[in-house]
């Protein structure tokens, strides 16, 4: 269940933690209007499968993912939810497993050369490389990528906005992930101005 075409308009994907699910639909909202069509809610807090499905309901016009999978399980409760994607920091055969059964289009995480092609021989062409900066970064994503031509990446780990713009320049990064632009003492104070102003310098990235 790749990703790839499903996702094939996002350039800049937030990486969201939600601690408070009332938040989310204003944040959808605030990210969309910046115009930032996809949003990675991850599993890490209590708070992250009611806000996937508040999104999903009341902003249907954001691609809304779960992300930080981390076992088989996830797949069904995410896609319960309404996540329309998922994203997972690794891989292993029964969380591709689950989302294959499922129809769940996934970005597993991938960071050597071997876990890209043992993904790439079971059919995803888009992976999360992870975590990016201090798996090697730029340098390394080049090195990596350049005999794998097939493949696509998501960065995500350690992305600033600057790294961002460098990333997207590379020609086998389809986007990047970031949780830049919805820092935690913002999204902790409902500061839905100041997000919209990184979302909206975030959406510039892609263009």
């Amino acid at each position: 269940m790749d990703a790839s075409s499903l996702l094939a308009g996002a350039r800049v994907i937030p990486v969201v933690v939600i601690q408070d699910a009332n938040k989310a639909v204003p944040l959808a909202r605030c990210l969309a209007g910046a115009g930032l069509e996809s949003i990675e809610v991850t599993l890490r807090t209590a708070a992250a499968l009611d806000a996937i499905a508040r999104i999903a309901a009341d902003v249907p016009k954001m691609l809304v993912g779960a992300g930080s999978l981390r076992k088989a399980a996830h797949v069904a409760d995410v896609q319960k939810a309404g996540a329309r994607f998922a994203v997972a920091p690794g891989a292993t055969d029964k969380l591709l497993d689950a989302a294959e059964a499922a129809g769940m289009p996934m970005v597993p995480g991938a960071a050597t050369a071997s876990e890209m092609m043992h993904l790439f021989e079971r059919g995803y062409l888009l992976q999360k490389f992870f975590p990016a900066e201090l798996a090697g970064g730029i340098p390394y994503l080049k090195a990596v990528g350049a005999p794998l031509p097939e493949l696509r990446f998501v960065p995500t780990g350690g992305i600033s906005v600057e790294l961002a713009k460098a990333y997207l320049a590379l020609a086998h990064v389809a986007a990047v992930g970031g949780s830049w632009i919805t820092p935690k003492s913002l999204l902790d104070a409902g500061d839905f101005d100041a997000i919209a102003c990184l979302a909206a310098d975030a959406a510039r990235l892609g263009m």
